[in-house]
């Protein structure tokens, strides 16, 4: 029995039907083709937009490194601008201190006498007393020997935004002089100050040796009259002739009318000493009594002259101190209690001065 095939409604034959099969097999391997391709075009878009999230946030970052940086710069660049300003600063300071030292010794060497002798004008000081000198002549009373030491204070010139700490150990001084730096905390921010050495001006010492004569006496104020000198130097004489108002035997007198002064000499050693002893002595002439200013002769010379440079070792000196709000007393001790402490390397301090506006001078002293 033969079997019965389906009749193809649209009446298409077989190799047509096989084409049309192997056209569609086609088309699905492309479609196939075209989904791979589509799933990968994703995955690639994925793989994209994740490098491009980490381009965008390592462009924030450089932005940011880049802002950072370009602050750095211009921090550093203030920081070297204020430097460079105090190294001006100091630079004219040292520069204004050679000039200086080369006046002072041009006056040192306009001192200089051809004989050699050193001429200084020292300031007013007080003296020490030293002790007196044993008489090498049979009269005791004769003159009286005086020795003082006499050491002038060496000067310091303290400029604006210094201070000069003086410790009670030399190692603490050369120890933070060493370090060269220290931060400071000044309250409201931290100042960088620089520890180093100074130079002092140089200083004298020398003994004065005065002589107050037991012989002589000055006289001054004496009346202005109208006779020859001959005849005041005579009625001096008298005067002064009198033992029982402390005189004696007058041996000489000096006596220079325009000054209205006299040097009476007496020919007894010590007559001298009682009358000094009152500033005034009374001068008779025609029944008028008048007042004569009386004072010791003295004889004044140096010996034992010394040229000194001074160096405190214990003292060192700050420089940079930044400027602050706060006023010069409690900057001052805040930089006290900064060097007090043995965790900064200080020690116990002796003294302290800063100086936050103007210039000072501060004066040092030979220790005794």
């Amino acid at each position: 029995m033969k079997s019965m095939a389906t009749p193809d409604p649209f009446g298409t034959s077989k190799d047509e039907m096989e084409r049309l099969e192997g056209e569609l097999k086609k088309w699905k391997e492309r479609v196939e083709k075209a989904e791979k391709a589509k799933a990968d075009l994703l995955l690639c878009k994925l793989s994209a937009d994740e490098e491009c999230v980490k381009a965008e946030e390592e462009l924030i970052k450089l932005k940011d490194f880049q802002e950072k940086q370009h602050k750095n710069v211009i921090m550093s660049r203030d920081t070297h601008e204020r430097e460079l300003h105090v190294l001006i600063e100091e630079n004219a300071e040292l520069k204004r201190e050679i000039e200086k030292l080369k006046e002072d010794l041009a006056k040192c060497s306009s001192g200089l006498s051809r004989d050699g002798q050193i001429k200084k004008k020292v300031a007013e000081m007080k003296m020490k007393f030293s002790h007196m000198e044993e008489m090498k002549n049979d009269y005791a009373d004769m003159n009286t020997h005086c020795v003082f030491g006499v050491t002038t204070k060496l000067p310091f010139r303290l400029n604006q935004n210094q201070a000069l700490l003086t410790f009670e150990n030399e190692e603490v001084a050369q120890r933070l002089i060493k370090m060269g730096k220290h931060a400071v905390n000044l309250d409201s921010k931290i100042a960088d100050v620089r520890v180093k050495p100074f130079a002092l001006e140089m200083g004298v010492k020398f003994e004065l040796h005065v002589t107050i004569s037991g012989k002589k006496i000055n006289v001054s104020e004496v009346p202005e009259l109208s006779i020859p000198e001959d005849w005041m130097r005579d009625k001096l004489e008298l005067n002064f002739y009198k033992s029982e108002q402390g005189g004696g035997e007058v041996e000489n007198v000096n006596y220079d009318k325009q000054s209205r002064t006299a040097v009476i000499t007496f020919l007894r050693p010590g007559a001298a000493n009682g009358l000094v002893r009152c500033t005034k002595y009374p001068l008779f002439v025609n029944g008028r009594c008048y007042r004569l200013s009386v004072s010791p002769n003295t004889d004044v010379h140096l010996e034992k002259f010394q040229l000194y440079c001074g160096i405190s070792k214990k003292t060192i000196l700050l420089n940079r101190i930044e400027e602050t709000e706060d006023d010069e007393e409690s900057v001052q001790d805040m930089i006290e209690i900064h060097f007090q402490k043995p965790s900064n390397s200080g020690g116990e301090i002796e003294k302290i001065k800063y100086v936050s506006k103007g210039v000072t001078w501060v004066w040092f002293e030979e220790d005794t």
